[in-house]
């Protein structure tokens, strides 16, 4: 008899949620119960899964009782009081945010890239940065064919990827701009929340996310250094790929664009051999034509889990140099679905 799964989504009403709750509904994964977690403020909310009607409910620790698996995506202060506490009784977690990415104990995977590392999970499994999961989705087929040396990446990030509240931020300002009013006044979440000055997103282009460290990289920059390393070479420090991030907020509502250019070690490695492995790579999308102006583009990326690759070409003076376009919805393989892929991986196996 097939076993089935209790289920419990921490931060079903947020933009993430939503779609792991819709993920999880087009999944392989059988539930057998399902429970929609949020703060107090969202409990009472009703949300459809497979035909029925569910309410959300607040968060105690006392909800992950009789918990199988946990798709979180609440924030991480969220995660960090409440995810152990499922584990505790018993529950493994996928969590969306950045609480334990870092954590050596906790493994960061992209089931395509690094799935082998859920076997080492202790509870709690560690969904990456949207804008690293489409890089390594992308570059990962390179290094284990040709080598990778060193990765120079520039983002272009949707709105979206700073939650609901920044996209309809965005939203209220393109309309004002259009009205002649003061953009100004809407700006109270970017480029980040946290951060003491805010600016318009809407006909502007903000080159940073998240808060600046002390030596000028902002903490997104950190993330795609650092767990690109993680997740490749399994350590966060790894000196054999050497990367370098600029990460830019842009009026886009949903899908992240990256500029990549990376280096191989394999030196007669073409571009249509990059192409190709790509190409091949479970879940990557080639599309690369530009005789017909055929590359990706955000607003096709919307609503589609793949990763889309073009603009794949040889840097004119280096040899083994590279430049790609990457998209990809960042609220599907950025993270709703790559969190439901690490819990088919981990029903699949039996690791649950």
């Amino acid at each position: 008899m097939t076993r089935e799964y209790n289920v419990a989504i921490l931060g079903a009403t947020g933009a993430v949620g939503r779609r792991m709750i819709e993920q999880l509904e087009q999944s392989s994964i059988p539930v057998k119960e399902l429970k929609l977690l949020a703060s107090s403020r969202s409990a009472g909310t009703k949300l459809p899964f497979r035909g029925k009607e569910y309410i959300v409910e607040e968060t105690k620790p006392e909800s992950f009782d009789g918990v199988d698996l946990v798709l979180s995506s609440a924030g991480g202060s969220v995660s960090k009081k409440f995810l152990p506490e499922a584990v505790k009784r018993g529950a493994v977690c996928v969590d969306n945010t950045s609480a334990f990415r870092m954590d050596p104990d906790v493994p960061l995977v992209v089931p395509e890239v690094n799935g082998e590392q859920l076997k080492n999970h202790h509870g709690i499994i560690a969904n990456p940065n949207c804008s690293t999961i489409q890089m390594v989705m992308a570059l990962e087929p390179v290094r284990r064919k040709f080598g990778l040396k060193q990765i120079i990446v520039s983002t272009y990030q949707a709105s979206s990827g700073a939650g609901q509240s920044a996209l309809n931020e965005l939203n209220q300002e393109a309309q004002d701009y259009l009205d002649g009013k003061n953009m100004q006044e809407d700006a109270k979440i970017l480029p980040t929340k946290g951060d003491k000055k805010h600016y318009p997103l809407a006909f502007n282009l903000l080159p940073q996310i998240d808060v600046f460290e002390e030596d000028g990289y902002s903490h997104e920059e950190w993330k795609m250094i650092h767990e690109t390393k993680k997740i490749m070479l399994n350590d966060m420090d790894a000196p054999e790929i050497k990367v370098t991030a600029t990460c830019v907020r842009v009026p886009v509502p949903i899908s992240h664009g990256e500029s990549v250019y990376f280096t191989v070690a394999d030196e007669t490695a073409t571009a249509e051999d990059i192409r190709k492995v790509m190409a091949d790579f479970p879940g990557v999308v080639v599309q690369d034509d530009p005789e017909n102006q055929v590359y990706p583009q955000p607003i096709d990326a919307v609503g589609k889990r793949e990763t889309f690759v073009g603009r794949i070409r040889p840097d004119q003076e280096n040899k083994g140099a590279f430049n790609a376009w990457i998209v990809a919805d960042n609220l599907l393989k950025g993270a709703a679905w790559n969190a439901v892929e690490n819990a088919e991986y981990l029903v699949k196996e039996d690791l649950i």
